[in-house]
């Protein structure tokens, strides 16, 4: 998985989000690739986009139940990235 695969689950780990809202959440990421891990995410059956019949479209992106899964395996690690974060950029000076 992508370092903006992870960073976009992680966005998507707090709740449902527009495609805006993913946008803002996941700093520095292009429309293109936010475009394309969206859609990489999607196959894998990780992430379910849902699409409103609106005037103006209204697309949400959310964790599918699979998608929820790994997020409680991953969060914890990294909590633990986190915290060891300061220690590990000193060991590789």
């Amino acid at each position: 998985m992508s370092r903006w695969g992870v960073l976009v689950l992680l966005a998507l780990s707090e709740g449902t989000l527009r495609w805006g809202e993913l946008r803002r959440e996941v700093d520095g990421i292009s429309e293109k690739m936010l475009a394309s891990t969206l859609r990489t995410l999607e196959a894998d059956g990780i992430v379910v986009r849902t699409s409103y019949p609106e005037v103006p479209p209204r697309v949400e992106y959310s964790l599918s139940p699979l998608g929820e899964e790994l997020m409680q395996r991953m969060l914890p690690l990294v909590g633990w990235v986190a915290e060891h974060a300061e220690g590990i950029v000193e060991q590789q000076a």
